[in-house]
């Protein structure tokens, strides 16, 4: 695939392995310095190197080298499932743990542990992401629900369109939220600043997330999330936009924070309708140890 960027005033005197690294989704620094390393790519016509500074106005185009699919291995990984049948499994994903393979994370994610424990998930999604309706966070800890077949398959994704699964989530924030209950109703898109991170922006997708105050602490506040669309990081990026972003977030939150290996987010509960028998399900799961020390803690020094 080729593909091509020019380069804007903000990116001034940028590395151009960095750059491309925030433009390009999916794609990491190092990978970007391979394709350097092996003329993948060019400045201007020209290749360049890693440490190359690019400069307003420079075109970059770059093809992106085939690779051979993923070789997904089963790995024999405890996981908590919460509930399986012939067609769907739930399963509570712990807060580390990345959902499908991808560039640096080959395995030990949740579909290396799904294939050891239930060889029949649905190839929708090709072999590298087998099974996987939605995804969460690698630190954001809770509840997903997996396709065994392509006709489950394509009854939750139908269900996720017409926003009828009901995802409902937990979080400790920053800053005392005044309102008790809000809806956040703002689009988003790729950060334009900022490639690796999503935004809220004009020209963004549809996203909705409803909110609920559980408690109040000194300078934090501990929430209830409800989901109406799933974009990447909706609820981190929405929680940022009205400045009440999640504790140990290191993407969207500020550095002084709660001690926390990743952003204050579980996924509590899930419900849907049986793609097969449409008998509605509803599963629930409580937050990891760490989440409830942290609140333990708050509400201690409250």
């Amino acid at each position: 695939m080729k593909d091509m960027y020019r380069v804007i005033e903000s990116d001034q005197s940028k590395r151009i392995d960095k750059l491309l690294a925030e433009v390009i989704e999916d794609v990491s620094r190092s990978q970007v310095q391979s394709w350097l390393k092996e003329d993948y790519v060019q400045v201007n016509g020209m290749f360049v190197k890693s440490n190359y500074k690019v400069q307003e106005g420079d075109e970059i185009n770059w093809v992106v080298p085939e690779t051979k699919p993923m070789d997904l291995a089963a790995e024999n990984i405890d996981i908590d499932i919460v509930y399986e049948d012939e067609d769907v499994v739930v399963v509570n994903k712990p807060s580390g743990m990345v959902v499908h393979p991808s560039a640096g994370h080959d395995n030990g994610t949740l579909v290396n542990a799904l294939l050891y424990h239930c060889q029949d998930l649905s190839g929708i999604n090709g072999v590298e992401r087998p099974g996987i309706v939605h995804r969460i966070d690698k630190d954001t800890s809770g509840l997903l629900m997996v396709a065994k077949n392509d006709k489950a398959h394509e009854s939750l994704v139908q269900q996720l369109v017409d926003k009828s699964v009901e995802r409902k989530y937990l979080a400790i924030v920053h800053g005392m939220i005044s309102h008790e209950y809000g809806t956040i109703d703002a689009p988003i898109g790729r950060d334009p600043k900022e490639r690796q991170r999503m935004a809220v922006v004009n020209e963004g997708r549809e996203a909705v997330t409803h909110f609920q105050v559980l408690e109040h602490f000194k300078d934090f506040s501990y929430v209830e999330c409800k989901l109406e669309t799933g974009r990447t990081h909706q609820i981190r990026v929405h929680l940022r936009y009205i400045n009440h972003p999640l504790a140990g977030d290191p993407k969207y939150g500020p550095r002084k924070t709660l001690d926390l290996n990743g952003q204050a987010l579980h996924a509590k509960s899930i419900g849907f309708e049986h793609p097969r028998s449409g008998e509605w399900l509803h599963f629930q799961a409580n937050p990891p140890e760490e989440f409830t020390k942290a609140l333990h803690y708050l509400r201690n020094k409250s």
